[in-house]
């Protein structure tokens, strides 16, 4: 079985506009991220571990975000949601931190 801090996480998120400073945060949120933009889709992939915070998105979106938000921009993902709340997502193969 794959190591779960090399194991790929994914998400794949709808391109538009709002989006766009979700994953500039995600980018700029993890150094070892790979995005890939495909026709009205970004793949995000990240080995171990993937975190979206709020704050970094806010200084991008220009206003308030809050995480629940994240629900209406994913098409899909793999990987598990082992955090989530008020002020960051993170998606990962197992609860470690």
């Amino acid at each position: 079985m794959n190591d779960p801090a090399t194991r790929m996480v994914s998400v794949d998120l709808q391109e538009n506009e709002e989006n766009r400073a979700v994953i500039e945060a995600i980018e700029a949120d993890n150094p070892n991220v790979r995005v890939r933009h495909m026709p009205g889709v970004v793949k995000i992939e990240a080995p171990g571990r993937l975190v979206i915070k709020r704050e970094s998105v806010e200084e991008r979106l220009g206003r308030d975000w809050e995480t629940h938000e994240f629900q209406m921009a994913i098409i899909t993902l793999a990987g598990n949601i082992t955090e989530w709340d008020d002020d960051e997502i993170v998606l990962a193969w197992n609860a470690r931190r």
